[in-house]
């Protein structure tokens, strides 16, 4: 009896270390020969932007932990800036094609250059939301990390640089402007799924 006890004893603490030991690393949908394909990275869902929020996340390795983190911001940062110069691109095309505007070529390119700058600008107000680490079998550390900035502040910026602008002050209808940048959000969180 005292064998069987500890045969069953020792049979459970193997079958326990083994479970333990098997930790998820992740939602891992498929093996391909590049190695395992990872359905979903931490902080990317956080990531996502919607109707209110213009977002973006990454992730970087690096054999220095904060230098991971860093890295991953600034990706991070460059994936935001892009976004927003994407978004706006489509708000300007559109706003410029319902509005008769004398010079449309020009007032384009002036708002292009004023875009990088208000986009440039808004990473000043960023929100970190998501900021995880792990560390590998071969103590390599990855960064990840997700960040924001309202819409609000990005319209914002559109409104103090051209308020400084005569000529585009001229062809700025501000309340249709933001009608057409709203929608623009709206369709952009309708394609994520939120």
């Amino acid at each position: 009896m005292k064998i069987n006890y500890l045969l069953v004893a020792t049979l459970s603490f193997v079958l326990i270390s083994g479970i333990s030991g098997c930790k998820s690393k992740g939602k891992v949908s498929a093996k391909s020969e590049i190695g395992d394909i990872i359905e979903e990275l931490p902080c990317e869902d956080k990531g996502r932007s919607d109707k209110n929020f213009f977002r973006a996340s990454a992730m970087s390795t690096s054999s220095d932990l904060s230098l991971a983190k860093e890295k991953a911001l600034l990706l991070a940062k460059q994936r935001l800036v892009t976004l927003i110069n994407s978004n706006t691109k489509s708000v300007t095309d559109r706003y410029v094609n319902e509005r008769e505007i004398s010079d449309a070529a020009e007032f384009e390119q002036k708002f292009e250059n004023m875009t990088r700058e208000v986009a440039d600008e808004t990473i000043n107000n960023i929100v970190v939301i998501c900021e995880k680490a792990s560390i590998t079998d071969e103590g390599k550390y990855h960064g990840f990390v997700a960040i924001e900035v309202k819409k609000d502040d990005v319209l914002k910026g559109f409104d103090r640089r051209i308020s400084n602008d005569a000529k585009l002050q001229l062809d700025y209808d501000k309340q249709k402007f933001r009608e057409i940048f709203e929608e623009e959000m709206e369709q952009m969180a309708e394609e994520r799924g939120y």
